[in-house]
């Protein structure tokens, strides 16, 4: 990536925090709570290495391969469980995985590929990857985190309403940090 330092370690230290939060409920909830949390902190933690700005200048040439292996049967294990409406829980936040995954595999791809592997830290910089690709992702992460800021915002109880039970995770935190990862993959597309 071709973000300042400081910015490439807030990255890093907002996926590591998001990655560690998920990885919490790899224990809680039913198989497909389950399985979605083990999604959320694998995009997290791959994002956060990702981030770090002596990823790809100081990596072995071989790690840009393992990288995008790793992700790319990430996204293909998410399109498996894919399923059609009515077919199935959790199927769009499955299609957001695997769109997540392949947008990791082309900018470890694309940032390989650039010459100091991304890094250049000097304005003018070639972008990676192709343009008009880095721009639909930017789009989708964007309209994203657009669409999940209202699912944060409290929604008001009725009148003399008992109080919801707390459950163990609680599923605003869940969309704090799926929203946060939007909002890193936004920042991370718009640096290549």
């Amino acid at each position: 990536m071709h973000q300042p330092p400081l910015v490439g370690w807030l990255l890093v230290v907002m996926c590591t925090a998001t990655g560690v939060y998920c990885l919490g409920g790899v224990r809680a909830g039913g198989a497909g709570e389950r399985r979605a949390a083990r999604g959320d902190a694998l995009m997290a933690l791959g994002m956060a290495v990702m981030a770090l700005p002596v990823w790809m200048s100081g990596a072995p040439p071989w790690a840009a391969s393992l990288f995008a292996a790793v992700f790319a049967a990430a996204g293909l294990r998410a399109l498996t469980l894919v399923r059609p409406r009515g077919g199935g829980h959790g199927g769009g936040h499955h299609l957001h995985h695997a769109i997540g995954a392949f947008a990791m595999v082309y900018m470890t791809l694309a940032m390989a590929a650039t010459p100091e592997g991304g890094h250049g830290g000097h304005t003018g910089h070639r972008p990676a990857g192709a343009p008009p690709l880095t721009g639909l992702l930017l789009v989708y992460f964007a309209a994203y985190v657009i669409r999940t800021v209202p699912a944060l915002l409290p929604a008001a109880a009725a009148p003399g309403a008992p109080a919801p039970p707390v459950p163990v995770r609680r599923p605003e935190l869940t969309r704090a940090c799926r929203l946060s990862m939007g909002i890193g993959m936004v920042s991370m597309l718009l640096t290549m």
